[in-house]
């Protein structure tokens, strides 16, 4: 009987069951183990156990890795480092999820389908978002609401634009989806607007000419001069994004699908209400409301605003030893009015006038 255990034929047998040519770039089947204080330990059928950093297998920092990779469970991984002092291969999950979650984008390109993405950062010119784990960039030009969907946390309902893996480039878009999934409703609603009608509407996007309303599958612009009888710097000053209101159309172009809207036409028509207020010669108080390189703005009756000359605030002001500001009150003599163009003609001469 042979004093060794084993025989040199089963030794060989040991030898080549461990045998393995692993090396930097391989894919790997893998099953995890457990975990330690680096990441997830994974049996890849080498010689010693293969570790998966922590940085490696999550593709959000926030994500656990117990979570991403189970205990017990199979995955594929990417030797990323060959074997250290201790004869560990490092191995990368979050390279290859990446790789096929990059390639499930360009399939849903493809197909021009519908994905939902996470806001993480708003940025200059638009927010990033995250789709797949991946981060990508939506412009400003392509959010249909730039505030209240535009949180940080909220999602959005995209469509790709353009995408190219090997410069890590991915750009989407929010108001793609809205184009393409109303273009039907567009046109029953187009069909029963009319010029003259009153709607509610829904405040979706406000920019600096005005606020854009979804009447119910359009978006009517609301100009800001349409706003308001009353002067308005900026739509945001008097609207907020999700707001609800009554609006008026007042042009409809349906070569060019547009539709101008109104909200001072629900209100009654100030030079009109004046009519019977105000008369020329008659002096009256006016709080300034704007002041201008030409002049300054004068409220002489609730919403209606005249112009007082340059030469005329120059002479107010060396009268009174002061320098007219946004707010104060003034007397002011009425030279002209004309409700039907919506003018009138203002000084603060009051010294001719009580001669």
């Amino acid at each position: 009987m042979s004093d060794k255990l084993i025989t040199d034929e089963q030794y060989e047998e040991l030898l080549k069951k461990y045998e393995y040519n692993f090396k930097k770039g391989d894919l790997v089947q893998g099953v995890v183990e457990g975990y330690d204080s680096e990441g997830a330990i994974i049996d890849i059928g080498a010689k010693s156990n293969a570790i998966c950093p922590d940085k490696e297998a999550k593709l959000n920092k926030e994500d656990d890795i117990k979570e991403v990779l189970k205990l017990g469970e199979k995955f594929e991984f990417l030797i990323i480092k060959e074997e250290d002092e201790d004869g560990r291969l490092t191995l990368s999950y979050k390279k290859v999820a990446s790789a096929y979650n990059w390639k499930q984008l360009e399939e849903i390109k493809a197909e021009d389908k519908i994905i939902e993405g996470t806001v993480v950062q708003v940025v200059k010119g638009g927010v990033l978002v995250e789709v797949l784990g991946i981060k990508g960039f939506v412009p400003s030009s392509h959010l249909r609401s730039k505030e209240t969907d535009t949180i940080v946390g909220s999602k959005l309902e995209l469509k790709i634009l353009s995408i190219d893996v090997l410069q890590n480039n991915f750009i989407l878009s929010n108001r793609k989806v809205y184009s393409d999934s109303v273009e039907e409703v567009k046109k029953d609603v187009f069909g029963q607007l009319e010029v003259g009608q009153i709607v509610k509407g829904e405040i979706v996007r406000i920019a600096d000419f005005g606020a854009f309303i979804d009447i119910g599958g359009v978006d009517g612009l609301l100009p800001l001069s349409q706003i308001s009888w009353r002067w308005v710097d900026h739509p945001g000053d008097v609207l907020k994004i999700g707001e609800k209101i009554d609006v008026e159309i007042i042009g409809i172009d349906l070569d060019k699908q547009r539709v101008s809207l109104s909200l001072k036409n629900l209100e009654p028509d100030p030079w009109v209400e004046a009519k019977g207020k105000i008369h020329e010669g008659e002096i009256v108080k006016g709080k300034i409301t704007r002041i201008k390189h030409f002049g300054a703005f004068v409220e002489v009756y609730p919403c209606v605003e005249a112009l007082l000359p340059q030469v005329e605030v120059m002479q107010y002001q060396n009268e009174h030893n002061t320098i007219l500001d946004v707010g104060e009150v003034i007397d002011t003599v009425i030279l002209k009015f004309n409700p039907d163009d919506k003018r009138i003609s203002l000084s603060v001469n009051i010294k001719n006038k009580a001669e």
